[in-house]
């Protein structure tokens, strides 16, 4: 069988395009997904049969062999990039924020505005 990834899939049309790893695109109609399987995500590798239409290769007896990944996934900075910012957000807590709250009051508003934004950006990153 042949396998390839999703090219698009819209589940409100009920139909999208598999791009197969033997080359070209295949129609890939609603009928054809595995029961259970309501949508497709671009990306997501697939096993499928071929039909020959009149309208060109279609699709059928589709399984779903992968999730993608996700976006959130897709748009990680790589691990040691992350611990690099790390290292630098504790250097400018360290030499920014410490003294301050030491001597019992906070930052300057403007200072902490921005440190606060890159605490954020951190965590963000964190969660993925």
């Amino acid at each position: 069988m042949p396998t390839g990834r999703v090219k698009w899939y819209d589940a409100a049309k009920g139909f999208g395009f598999v791009t197969s790893d033997e080359g070209g695109d295949v129609f890939l109609p609603k009928g054809a997904l595995p029961a259970g399987v309501a949508e497709l995500r671009t990306g997501q590798r697939v096993e499928f049969g071929v039909v020959d239409s009149r309208k060109g290769a279609q699709a059928l007896g589709l399984t779903v062999l992968d999730a993608p990944p996700s976006v959130a996934e897709l748009r990680r900075r790589p691990a040691d990039e992350l611990h690099g910012m790390v290292e630098d957000m504790i250097k400018i807590l360290e030499a920014k924020v410490q003294p301050d709250l030491r001597r019992g009051r906070y930052p300057d508003k403007r200072s902490t505005q921005k440190i606060a934004q890159l605490v954020h950006a951190v965590a963000k990153e964190l969660e993925g």
